[in-house]
Formats: structure tokens, C-alpha cells, sequence
């Protein structure tokens, strides 16, 4: 190391070498002696580095002169990469040693040494001749250091049983990139860290989330959902979540295998849920639509003057679809597709033969309790109709002993049957709009409250459009009203068909809003702003946003009208009339559906297994 080195360094002011045989330096602010030479004792006096220790009594004017001397130093190392040649080194001599790594042997004893990568690699071309047909000689090194990585991983995975899609997390692509950045020689978690320090951390990162969530729920409320399902053990789990603006958090399950969820139960859960939030934050309570669910939430209602009890929109259109192939002869070609797919599905010789006819696609399988699966397997054999077809004429099946059973001759007899065919059209001409609806409040891509009350107009108006004769769809229209009035008909659907800017304005155009739906709208500014001062002041600046003043008339606000979902709309162009906007932001965050929850809950089911924490 020059002289001339030390006097350009401003870190050799404030330590020196212990002695000329090492690169080791001490402090003279601390007396600590810092291995590494003088690159590391640099990041001893600034600090905040994991890799070296930071010094207590350093001043801070030294630990910004020397901050500001590093960062310069990266900034004239990255300008050279661009220059033909380096005219000067005198000053790098130090942190030079930094770069040489120790040869690393494999489990076989061949060294690796040769073929690591550093920083210097980067200011080298390829080799001129380089083997590898041309290719750049560091990608190639990259792509067998990749293939050794991924290697290792997945033997890794397959020893732990891991499932494939483990791989598809978020944090996963996190969990490579911070190993990357440690570089070789890291030592691997423990088993007790992972049970026990780290799971504390995540736990406190968990509620960390949940403060964050809990600023918006002060904010623009929350939705309380309770979504009920039972695992494959056979126990019955309530879910519970929180759903607003920041999105959906989970906050506790609860087994019910033991008791009976009656609707006083039910009730008293909301309730608990509900003072545990906060009155005041709850919009809505959403659940399904079973019977105790629908008493809890009359009494809900009836405790709470500002709180919603909402049934699930998916669920109640699920029900639809049960309702709907209760009736013929929708009945009858759901009963003709389930005997048809049975037969073929449990005799595997059968099911291979139409495998060959159907380029290896297979029939969708109905559900037991999903009654939309009853559309989704007519359609699964309406898409086959002709491979069906020429499965039952061809010479394999006239050969083959299905042909000879009464079962086979009846499927066979099925598919060749044009009644049969036109029945599935009829069942797919009206299944079709309301799977469309079920997806649109079944999906966690955006927040259906503002489109569910046209989206139903726009089913019915489809399936009045695929039929001339009104017979074929009358009975449909009448179960579809049915569930529509007694329980999707909603004062908070009417509210966010009215805010929703992309159907409002047309429908506002053409007065065709009906009289329910403003009755609606003005039934949720009452409920939820208990205040008469704020319910008039969202009242007066309804005007402004009906008759597209202020930033509602920009030519970019009316382009975005569609473009922009109508939450972030409200954020960006209803600044001017602050109340409405966080009114219409409330009520359009909402959700439709009592499914859907997020990372913390993989946390949660760790920490209750292993102590009484509870994530909140």
C-alpha cells in the first residue's frame, strides 16, 4: 500500500494497522480492530452494513465525510466501466483486497475457483475463441451456476415433499434474491430458528400489516366476511376476514366441528367480530346464504344501525344455477350428462378410447354442492359433440363390449340423440350470462359493488336476446327474480351502480336509473353517516358529480371513466368534493363475496399450533 494511497483516504485519519504483516485495522474511536483492511473499517465507521459491526463513538460528521467519500469512489468506479482504459489505481489498492475469494473444493475434490464470478469479471470481453460456439463466456457461467442452484433446490424439494407451485409465492422470488446478495459460504437456517425467532419476527411483521390495514379501516370502514367451508378431515372451519380498500386480511379461523352453528352462535361470533373492529370501522357483514346466517344477520342489523349484513352474491347465484336445473328440461340433460359422463369416466378402457377422440381433453366432472359445475359439464360436452359422435359410429366402439350393454347402447343412443343437443344449447344460452356474473363477484381482481346491479340487468337482457319464444326463459326470469329481490337486491348495490362512473353517466344520460335505485342510494348515505351535517354536504355534492362539474368535466376524466376502476376514479378526480369522495370510495371497495384471504394466514396456522399468539 503507497503513501500517497494513505493521504487520499480519508478513513486512515481515524484508525491505522495493527501491524504491516495483516490488513487488520483498529478504530481509534472504539479500539475495535476491523479484519478485511481498510474497505471494511470503512463500512465500521458508517455503519447500518449486517456484515460489520458499527462503531458506537464514531461522530457524525466523520460518518457522513466518509459516506459521501464511498459513494463518490462508486460513482468513478462505474464511469470507468465506460472508458477504454484505466489511467490511474493508486487509490483502489486497498479495497482491491476485498476481491480475492478463497478456492472453494467440491464433494469430489475438483477445485471451483477457476470458474467464480467477481466483480472484475464485468470489466472483461468474452475470450476471443472462447469455446461455446461465440457465446458470451460469463453467461455460460452463469447458466451452469444457475443449473447447479436449481439443481440443488429441487433435490432439495423433492426430499421435503414440497408441492411444485410452492415455487409460484411472491416470497419465494424474495427469498432468492436476498440469498443471491449474501454470496457464497451462507449457513442455513436451523430447525429452532425456524420455529422460533423467525416465526416471532413474522408475527410482529404480521401485525405490522394488519396497523397498516387498520389505518384505511379508520379511514373508509371495512367489510367483515365469514366464509365457512369443511376440510378434508372432515371439520367444519368458519373463516373470518377483513376486506377493504388495502385489500383482504385474514384475522382468525374458528372450528365448528363440535357444536352447532345456530343463528344465536352466529350472531354472537359477528358480534364479537364486529367490537373487536371497532362499530364504527364495519360497513358489512358477508356471509352465504344458509339459514342461521340470514337470522344472524337480521339481528345484526337490527343491534347495529349502521351495519349491513350482506349474503354472498356468489353464493346466491350458485344457487340460481340449482334452482334453474331444478326445472326441465334442464333437469332432464344434467340428469342425461352426469349418467353419460359415469359411464365413461369409471371404465378406464372407455375413458381412453374417448381420450383418443378428444385429442386427450376430458370431461368436466359435476359437483355435489357447486350447482355451476352442472353448466360447466354440459359445456365440457358440448365442445366434444362431434368427437363424441364419432366415438359411438366408429368401428373401435362397434367392436367393443360397451356397444353391447344396455348402459353403453343408452349413452350412445344420448349422444346421437338431437334433443339431447338442443337442450344443452338451451341450458348453455342460459347458463352462459350468469357464469359471466359469477365470475365478475367470485374474482379478487377488483371490487364487484359497483357493477353487480348491471351486470344482472345485462344477464337478462342476453338471455331475452338468444331466445324468440319468451316460454324458453320465462320460468328463468321468474327463479332469477326470485333470489334477485329477496336477497342480492341490496341498498349498497344501488349506491355503487350510481358511483360507478363508467355505468352511471350513460344510464344517467338516457334516465334510465330506476326510482329503487336512488331510494337505495339515499338509504346508505343515511345508514352509514349517522351524522345529518355529512349526509347533507354528500347530498349537495351529488350534484356536482351528476352534472360533471368541477374535475369531473376534464377531458381526462371522462376518458377515464372507463378506463380506471371507479376507486381509484373517486381518488384522483374527486378531490373536490372530499366528503362524497370518501363516501363513494367506501361503499365501491366493498366487497360481493365472503371468500379470500391473504399471506398471514399461513402465519397464523403456525403460530396457533405452537403457542397462544393470536394475529391481530
Amino acid at each position: 500500500m503507497s503513501q500517497n494511497s494513505k493521504e487520499k483516504d480519508p478513513a486512515w485519519r481515524y484508525g491505522e494497522r495493527v501491524n504491516e504483516k495483516n490488513t487488520n485495522v483498529v478504530c481509534k474511536f472504539c479500539n475495535k480492530i476491523t479484519t478485511g483492511g481498510i474497505y471494511r473499517f470503512k463500512y465500521h465507521l458508517i455503519g447500518g452494513d449486517r456484515n460489520v459491526t458499527s462503531c458506537p463513538k464514531c461522530p457524525p460528521e466523520v460518518r457522513e465525510e466518509i459516506k459521501n467519500f464511498v459513494e463518490k469512489k462508486k460513482e468513478q468506479k462505474n464511469q470507468m466501466v465506460h472508458q477504454p482504459m484505466v489511467t490511474n489505481l493508486d487509490d483502489d489498492d486497498d479495497d482491491i483486497e476485498e476481491l480475492s475469494l478463497p478456492t472453494k473444493r467440491g464433494r469430489d475434490g475438483s477445485s471451483h475457483g477457476s470458474s467464480t464470478k467477481g466483480p472484475m469479471d464485468c470489466y472483461f470481453s468474452k475470450k476471443p475463441g472462447a469455446k461455446g460456439g461465440g457465446k458470451d463466456v460469463q453467461k455460460i457461467a452463469k447458466d451452469i451456476l444457475r443449473d447447479r442452484a436449481v439443481r440443488a433446490f429441487a433435490r432439495w424439494v423433492y426430499d421435503a415433499g414440497l408441492p411444485f407451485n410452492c415455487v409460484n409465492y411472491d416470497t419465494f422470488g424474495d427469498f432468492i434474491e436476498v440469498v443471491g446478495q449474501y454470496g457464497p459460504g451462507m449457513k442455513p437456517p436451523t430447525y429452532h430458528e425456524i420455529r422460533g425467532p423467525y416465526l416471532n419476527k413474522e408475527v410482529e411483521e404480521t401485525n405490522k400489516i394488519v396497523e397498516e390495514h387498520k389505518v384505511v379501516w379508520n379511514k373508509y370502514g371495512c367489510s367483515i366476511m365469514m366464509d365457512k367451508w369443511t376440510a378434508r378431515t372432515g371439520k367444519m372451519i368458519i373463516n373470518v376476514l377483513v376486506n377493504s380498500p388495502r385489500g383482504s386480511l385474514f384475522l382468525e379461523s374458528i372450528d365448528a366441528s363440535d357444536s352447532s352453528t345456530d343463528h344465536i352462535k352466529m350472531f354472537t361470533l359477528f358480534q364479537n367480530t364486529i367490537e373487536k373492529i371497532g362499530p364504527s370501522k364495519v360497513v358489512q357483514v358477508v356471509t352465504d346464504n344458509a339459514s342461521e346466517n340470514v337470522k344472524a344477520g337480521g339481528m345484526i342489523e337490527g343491534a347495529y344501525k349502521n351495519v349491513y349484513w350482506t349474503p354472498c352474491a356468489a353464493h346466491c347465484i350458485n344457487l340460481m344455477f340449482g334452482d334453474i336445473f331444478k326445472e326441465r328440461p334442464f333437469s332432464t340433460v344434467f340428469g342425461q350428462g352426469v349418467r353419460l359422463h359415469s359411464y365413461i369416466c369409471q371404465r378406464p378402457l372407455l375413458l381412453n378410447m374417448m381420450r383418443r377422440f378428444t385429442m386427450q381433453k376430458n370431461l368436466v366432472k359435476p359437483g355435489k354442492t357447486r350447482f355451476a359445475t352442472a353448466f360447466l359439464t354440459l359445456r365440457s360436452l358440448h365442445c366434444q359433440k362431434d368427437n363424441l359422435r364419432k366415438m359411438v359410429t366408429s368401428e373401435e366402439w362397434s367392436r367393443s363390449k360397451f356397444a353391447k350393454e344396455s348402459a353403453g347402447k343408452e349413452v350412445a343412443r344420448i349422444i346421437l340423440s338431437y334433443s339431447f343437443w338442443n337442450n344443452v344449447l338451451h341450458a348453455l344460452k342460459i347458463g352462459g350470462p350468469l357464469v359471466k356474473v359469477l365470475r365478475l363477484v367470485d374474482g379478487e381482481a377488483k371490487p364487484s359493488m359497483g357493477y353487480l346491479y348491471e351486470a344482472m340487468d345485462r344477464a337478462k337482457e342476453t338471455i331475452q336476446a338468444s331466445f324468440s319464444d319468451e316460454q324458453k326463459y320465462a320460468k328463468v326470469f321468474q327463479i332469477i327474480d326470485a333470489r334477485w329481490d329477496e336477497q342480492l337486491h341490496r341498498p349498497l348495490h344501488a349506491a355503487g351502480l350510481i358511483l360507478n362512473s363508467s355505468l352511471f353517466y350513460e344510464q344517467h344520460e338516457k334516465n334510465s336509473l330506476a326510482k329503487e335505485v336512488w331510494t337505495g342510494f339515499h338509504q346508505v348515505v343515511i345508514k352509514l353517516n349517522p351524522d345529518e351535517d355529512l349526509q347533507e354536504k354528500i347530498v349537495d355534492q351529488l350534484a356536482t358529480y351528476k352534472a360533471a362539474e368541477g374535475l369531473f368535466k376534464l377531458r381526462l376524466a371522462i376518458k377515464q371513466r372507463t378506463t380506471k376502476s371507479p376507486v381509484e376514479w373517486w381518488d384522483q378526480y374527486g378531490v373536490e368534493t372530499p366528503e362524497l369522495q370518501t363516501f363513494a370510495i367506501k361503499v365501491l371497495s366493498l366487497t360481493c363475496s365472503s371468500s379470500g384471504c391473504e399471506r398471514n394466514w399461513s402465519v397464523f396456522e403456525h403460530v396457533r399450533n405452537k403457542k397462544n399468539y393470536f394475529v391481530f
